[in-house]
């Protein structure tokens, strides 16, 4: 297997789960995932808790409150990034208690520059996106912040080797100028590809280890994404189509790793695990790929955040995705 089992485990979560316990989530988290655990993100808990606050609390020198239409950047940090921080911290304790002497790949969440553009709004209202300037205040404010976030990280858990995801699920829409303005009337013009793929390449250039770039939208650019230093790419297999097989040939031919989401992230009825990656062993054939590589090219997850799962199913889904690439291993074809 290489260094790459070293890099990434076999299976691992998207970011968020259901439910307001950190503690409850570190502990459901690192017994499901042995060898790739991850930094539970819980957003029931409230504005703060959400994607976006989460990571607006890691900025340096750029704050932001909620307002009723969303987040919106203030002048000082208030309430809202105190709250922010906090369950953050909060999140941070409880992962530090349950992966005492732990060592291996272990993965934190941020939102990526782009989505973040296209949520945050200024001051007037419109989204930052719309202001090329803004754009590049917040991708240098946040490179800031996950280099010392990441470095918490390794503080506490001394022994991870650490995976940096950076959530992107508005990268398509911004690429389309399909993000709409305050009024809802218009869009946003689309972002110039190059711009997009060097913000990208100035984010994950602050972390020393592999980034991963998720989206659970169609139409992942995963060329963009390579070029832009993702050492592997997180999306909802069940989205694919014939499109997308020529880049996903290239990607793996390259080494990136596919964190194939083939696990449902709401509740229902799981298959058996051999057949929650079927689709993959299918792909591997038609693009006629070594089956033998199979296990080392990808990571399995569930299809998107699990927030919106009960307590159970997110459980289970979770277990579900070990069980999965277990069988990916022991019969790729």
């Amino acid at each position: 297997m290489g260094d790459d089992t070293k890099l990434f485990g076999t299976a691992t979560g998207v970011g968020s789960l259901p439910g307001g316990d950190a503690r409850e989530a570190a502990k459901t988290v690192t017994g499901s995932f042995e060898d790739f655990p991850f930094l539970a993100e819980l957003p029931a808990r409230g504005p703060g808790a959400d994607m976006i606050g989460r990571t607006t609390g890691m900025l340096v020198d750029l704050y932001a409150h909620v307002e009723p239409s969303g987040w919106r950047i203030s002048d000082r940090p208030g309430r809202d990034t105190k709250r922010a921080r906090s369950w953050l911290g909060e999140d941070l304790d409880a992962l530090e208690e349950f992966t005492q002497g732990y060592e291996g790949p272990l993965k934190v969440q941020a939102v990526g520059p782009w989505t973040l553009a296209a949520a945050l709004e200024l001051r007037g209202g419109e989204a930052a996106l719309g202001d090329a300037g803004a754009c590049r205040d917040l991708a240098s404010s946040l490179a800031e912040g996950l280099r010392e976030h990441l470095a918490e990280v390794a503080r506490r858990v001394p022994g991870a080797r650490i995976v940096l995801q950076l959530d992107e699920p508005s990268l398509v829409a911004v690429l389309r100028g399909q993000i709409r303005t305050a009024s809802g009337y218009r869009t946003h013009r689309a972002v110039d590809r190059q711009v997009v793929e060097s913000a990208l390449r100035d984010v994950t250039a602050v972390h020393e280890g592999p980034v991963v770039v998720h989206s659970c939208a169609p139409d992942v650019p995963f060329a963009l994404l390579r070029r832009a230093g993702a050492a592997g790419i997180s999306f909802d297999f069940s989205l694919l189509t014939e499109r997308d097989e020529e880049a996903i040939g290239e990607a793996v031919e390259g080494g990136t790793k596919l964190f194939a989401g083939v696990v449902p992230s709401t509740d229902t009825a799981l298959s058996d695990p051999g057949g929650s990656v079927m689709g993959v062993r299918t792909l591997w054939r038609r693009l006629g790929l070594n089956p033998g590589t199979l296990a080392e090219s990808v990571v399995v997850t569930p299809s998107c955040g699990l927030a919106g799962a009960s307590p159970a199913y997110a459980r289970a889904a979770l277990a579900h995705c070990v069980r999965a690439a277990r069988s990916l291993a022991d019969n790729p074809e």
